[in-house]
């Protein structure tokens, strides 16, 4: 038997699963798991190197949001001593990403009373941003990861909130 999982939009979930309850009467599938995330203000921190977005939702939509661009440079061929200093120069370009990042976070997440997180991009880069001491309110709320979103941009954004609100429901077949 295998699983999988399916998103739904809250609104539709109703009807979906009066539908899969009746096409499915004895199986071949069954709901085994229903996982709902429903937190209202929902804070939304996307980071990945190169590009990130900071937003808040209330009611399904975006009420404030910041998305940007910072350059990190990509891992290069060359050898020996020019591998090390370009090495050096990707930390520290993807630390002044982590700190705009964060900045934008503390300035747009914590005057909200957000009651949930919903993070995506780059792990590493999302916990090293929520690291922060000021956001150790962020890290604290219940979390629902997207870490297979593409590079941070405005549509992105509005496809995180979209799949962060989304009721999960596993199948089994």
């Amino acid at each position: 038997m295998t699983n999988r999982v399916v998103e739904i939009a809250p609104s539709r979930y109703d009807r979906w699963r009066a539908r899969f309850d009746e096409n499915n009467v004895a199986g071949p599938q069954r709901v085994v798991r229903l996982d709902r995330f429903d937190h209202e203000p929902l804070a939304l921190l996307l980071v990945r190197r190169g590009g990130y977005a900071v937003g808040v939702a209330r009611g399904g939509s975006l009420v404030e949001h910041k998305v940007g661009t910072r350059y990190v440079q990509s891992r290069t061929a060359a050898g020996g001593w020019s591998q090390q200093r370009f090495a050096r120069r990707r930390a520290n370009q993807a630390d002044e990403l982590v700190g705009a990042v964060t900045d934008h976070a503390v300035r747009l997440l914590l005057r909200t009373d957000a009651s949930g997180l919903v993070v995506g991009g780059d792990r590493a880069l999302v916990a090293t941003v929520l690291e922060d001491d000021r956001l150790a309110g962020l890290r604290a709320l219940p979390r629902r990861e997207l870490f297979d979103l593409p590079d941070p941009r405005l549509d992105v954004l509005r496809t995180a909130l979209e799949r962060g609100r989304a009721v999960r429901v596993t199948i089994e077949e």
